[in-house]
């Protein structure tokens, strides 16, 4: 008896099913090696980028659009607050109930929540678009564990960070998608934060981390163009791109 995805599912949506399992890999190794969670993130937040190319390439499913968003929230949520939660609890302890240990278990859990909340929204509301409402769940992640990366390890500047993601990841403010070229830009930095996290004084996970506050605090205002792709790659100008967000 064949499995009920056979025929169902596409190249695209294999891969998205990848990302989620390495997202369970970050969240179970974050126990063991925080450094080397904080790179599966990252790896997982390629393949989140992978998943789209395919898709654009080889065509896509009915079910992709609910698939990428479930991944997400292993790949973006639960794995990135599992990881911020282990370097609360190497650097604090949390043995004995405190005010840090209960920073330490509630502000991961609000991510996670505020990641599912975020993701929902965006399924419903704007795939396809161009620009999403909150700070992308990928964005968030990605800082968070190019910090750790980078060397931050300063458990409350880590919950902070969380605590900040996830009230912003659902706020009205609208981020525009990347282009293609800057997201394979990224992506580009991604995958050398991941193969070589420590190589010239930590440069390319600090490279990856102020791009993506740069993107986060800039992209907003600064990041809409007088020009823009279409979904068949075409560039189409400033007044057409109106006419499609109105």
């Amino acid at each position: 008896m064949e499995p009920r995805f056979v025929d169902r599912l596409g190249v695209a949506d294999a891969v998205t099913v990848a990302n989620a399992a390495v997202g369970f890999l970050a969240a179970a190794v974050a126990t063991i090696d925080t450094g080397l969670a904080a790179q599966l993130v990252l790896l997982a937040s390629v393949a989140d980028g992978l998943d789209g190319v395919v898709a654009r390439k080889l065509g896509s499913t009915s079910a992709g659009e609910y698939l990428d968003s479930l991944a997400d929230v292993a790949s973006f949520g639960v794995a990135p607050a599992m990881l911020v939660f282990v370097v609360a609890r190497q650097r604090w302890g949390l043995a004995d109930p405190s005010m840090m240990a209960v920073a330490a278990f509630c502000v991961p859990a609000i991510f996670v929540a505020m990641a599912v909340v975020r993701l929902g929204l965006y399924t419903a509301y704007d795939v396809g678009n161009g620009h999403t409402e909150g700070v992308p769940s990928t964005l968030a992640a990605t800082i968070l564990a190019a910090a750790v990366l980078a060397g931050v390890e300063d458990a409350a500047v880590l919950l902070a960070a969380a605590a900040v993601f996830a009230y912003l990841m659902v706020t009205r403010v609208t981020y525009p998608d990347l282009f293609a070229r800057d997201a394979l830009a990224m992506g580009g930095v991604q995958a050398l934060a991941i193969l070589a996290p420590a190589a010239f004084g930590r440069v390319f996970p600090l490279l990856l981390l102020v791009a993506a506050l740069a993107y986060l605090l800039l992209g907003p205002r600064y990041y809409w163009r007088d020009a823009e792709c279409d979904l068949d790659g075409r560039e189409v100008g400033a007044r057409e791109v109106e006419g499609k967000r109105s």
